[in-house]
């Protein structure tokens, strides 16, 4: 193991009684949930070192997502970028996007936890469609918070979460964004602490980063499998968008002690580098405690949140995980702001040349891997993680 990472990441131990990374993370709620938070990690810490969870969880992703999902060798971008791409079909899971693997993994531990209600909040609705569709699979009571803007720009993840029967609950607070959403389910959470709270990014209180890192991290552990036996290798490169961090993590965490592996994740950058115009959060912001946990966000001089922007609703957040904070500060792995026209322009190039249209999420990452590669060596071997498909998105007619 590389001795710089060792000291950079190793030794800023994980604390998982406290749920911190490095110096990021912890538990700053109200003291109405600190016991429920405490015991949901004990639950979450217990469950998952058990065989049988395990076993049910594995089943569930094989036979309900449709996992393993495949590694695509991308040809056709893989000729404009000069190097060979693989693309991690995240968006060919069942409801379209990474968002199940956790949603299946929480719902297990609610289950398990007697739980007769679920609540979530959701931006670009693809949280919301995974957490709607597996309380329906297990017959559990589900509400989805989300912001009236973000509703109005996923109109059809709208249609779809009240087709799987869960009540959707609109904010009209600050933005109509993530941040509102996430606001108001942590506010219903509060006030019903006998309900579940299935917390859909790496972010968030102590136990969720954690349990939401480990649900996803399902990812890089296929990732690292299938280009073995394609290649023979590691990647020399991975590319991720980032919004919380959930699907970034998932692809990142499998390959953070393998020192020939540089790790790039694409922030939504909306108008570019203008505090409230912007939603990269590493880019710009700086550490502070935000929405119950001690990590990076979008803030001023007085600790007051700035407003955001990205054109990918799943984006469209001040925060970020505290492992992704920590992973900035290690420089382990690097964040770039990709502005919206960026995103639109990748969004129409994978359309066009591999015929699969992506989530306009995803598009960053696309945007940044094809300028990152520039120039690199033909040798080359990048993964990029498409985290969601494109269907959501088509409707609001991108390209016009």
């Amino acid at each position: 193991m590389n001795t710089i990472i060792e000291n950079k990441i190793i030794a800023q131990k994980f604390d998982s009684k406290a749920g911190l990374f490095g110096e990021y993370g912890g538990m700053y709620v109200p003291p109405v949930l600190e016991g429920k938070l405490n015991n949901l990690a004990d639950v979450f810490y217990k469950v998952t070192s058990e065989s049988d969870f395990e076993t049910e969880y594995i089943y569930y992703l094989k036979s309900f997502v449709g996992r393993p999902s495949p590694l695509y060798y991308a040809q056709n971008l893989s000729k404009l970028a000069g190097s060979k791409i693989y693309l991690k079909r995240e968006d060919l899971n069942h409801t379209g996007s990474h968002k199940i693997n956790n949603t299946i993994g929480q719902i297990l531990l609610a289950k398990r936890m007697g739980a007769t209600e679920v609540v979530a909040e959701t931006g670009a609705g693809q949280h919301g469609v995974a957490t709607a569709t597996a309380a329906a699979l297990f017959g559990i009571k589900c509400k989805i918070f989300m912001g009236a803007k973000d509703a109005e720009r996923q109109k059809m993840n709208v249609s779809r979460i009240k087709l799987l029967g869960a009540e959707i609950i609109l904010t009209n607070e600050g933005r109509g964004t993530l941040k509102d959403a996430v606001d108001a389910a942590l506010g219903y959470y509060i006030e019903n602490p006998d309900v579940f709270y299935l917390l859909g990014s790496q972010v968030g209180p102590h136990p969720y980063p954690t349990m939401v890192g480990y649900f996803q991290s399902i990812i890089g552990k296929e990732a690292k499998k299938q280009l073995m036996e394609a290649e023979g290798k590691l990647p020399n490169n991975l590319f991720a968008c980032i919004g919380g961090g959930s699907n970034a993590i998932g692809l990142f965490s499998e390959f953070l002690y393998d020192e020939s592996v540089s790790i790039y994740a694409a922030e939504g950058g909306g108008n570019g580098a203008i505090f409230g115009e912007t939603a990269a959060t590493l880019s710009m912001g700086k550490p502070g405690v935000f929405q119950g946990t001690y990590s990076y966000a979008l803030t001023d001089e007085n600790d007051n949140v700035y407003p955001t922007h990205s054109i990918a609703a799943g984006l469209d957040y001040p925060g970020i995980s505290p492992q992704h904070s920590l992973l900035k500060d290690a420089k382990r792995a690097s964040y770039h702001l990709v502005t919206d026209d960026e995103a639109i322009a990748a969004f129409g190039l994978l359309s066009r040349t591999e015929g699969i249209i992506p989530a306009i999420e995803s598009s960053h990452a696309i945007s940044l891997a094809m300028k990152i590669l520039d120039g690199k060596s033909p040798d080359d071997i990048s993964i990029i993680n498409l985290s969601g498909r494109g269907d959501k998105d088509v409707e609001r007619d991108l390209m016009s």
